[in-house]
């Protein structure tokens, strides 16, 4: 009970968080794009929590080959080279809204698309929250978040929990699923051999039989 009212805090948490930058977008100088989302609409968006996906449908969908997905990695290059999810592109944050000599935006044709479904993440969700703020108020669409980030992907796909004795079928259900993905993602016995370095980060680096890959920053 108490891990679910902590959940429920940090993410009426980071709503409020996004209401903040949504107020703060409103302040920058006006463009002249008229097909940019009114703020009423875009404080509509930020309350309804469907842009978030969970890890483990982010999960299935890989292990499923889902191709009408695409993962964005929004943190740094170097970040993205030291682990990234399978198959993502890397659009670092400050690289996402940069235009070419035509003054078009650069990933639009992949960000702003009937086709696919757009997951951002970065390790926690601040990142990724930022990166789905700026393509909303473009009107972008398809655009998600991934729940809790990397952060969560370790906690829950990579390093899962086995449910307490008492626990429903539906838990050890997950836990088993879970078990699985941690398998095909990681090619063997998964386990935190440490943090990174950086302050800010805790996404721990993962050892997997033959190789290893590990969590950038925050």
């Amino acid at each position: 009970m108490e891990d679910k009212r902590y959940i429920k805090k940090r993410y009426i948490f980071i709503n409020v968080i996004m209401i903040g930058l949504t107020l703060w977008l409103l302040l920058l100088p006006k463009r002249d794009s008229s097909t940019e989302l009114q703020a009423d609409k875009l404080l509509l968006e930020i309350i309804d929590d469907s842009r978030f996906l969970s890890t483990d449908y982010v999960a299935n969908r890989i292990i499923n080959d889902d191709k009408y997905i695409l993962l964005v990695d929004v943190r740094s290059p170097e970040e993205f080279n030291t682990f990234h999810l399978k198959g993502a592109m890397n659009i670092p944050i400050d690289s996402l809204l940069n235009k070419d000599e035509t003054g078009e935006y650069v990933w639009d044709s992949y960000l702003n698309t009937d086709i696919y479904k757009v997951i951002f993440y970065s390790n926690g969700s601040v990142y990724s929250g930022q990166a789905w703020m700026l393509t909303k108020r473009l009107n972008f669409k398809n655009n998600y978040i991934l729940k809790g980030g990397l952060n969560e992907w370790f906690s829950t796909i990579m390093l899962p929990q086995k449910p307490a004795a008492n626990s429903s079928e539906s838990d050890f259900a997950i836990y088993e699923a879970r078990k699985g993905a941690a398998i095909y993602f990681g090619g063997g016995t998964v386990s935190v051999e440490n943090k990174s370095s950086n302050s800010n980060s805790n996404v721990p680096v993962v050892s997997k039989k033959k190789k290893s890959g590990a969590g950038g920053g925050c």
